[in-house]
């Protein structure tokens, strides 16, 4: 099941993330405890689902984790 922008919302603010900006996506950061830093931006339209071919980068190059990890974390 394809998650929606929402799932990605709460994902972020369970899991450490802080929001730095609100304009047209929120954009979120966290900073690893190596001081990695992460970002990655969600979309208002929290009802829409996240395209695969995307929600496949938000996981390997924004929040560096697997699908079963995000589930779980929510």
């Amino acid at each position: 099941m394809p998650p929606k922008f929402k799932d990605l919302k709460k994902y972020c603010d369970k899991n450490g993330w802080v929001m730095i900006r609100n304009t047209d996506h929120w954009y979120y950061e966290k900073v690893l405890s190596d001081g990695t830093v992460l970002q990655t931006k969600i979309s208002h339209s929290t009802h829409s689902e996240i395209p695969k071919h995307l929600w496949a980068h938000i996981l390997s190059k924004q929040l560096r984790i697997s699908e079963k990890e995000f589930w779980n974390s929510l």
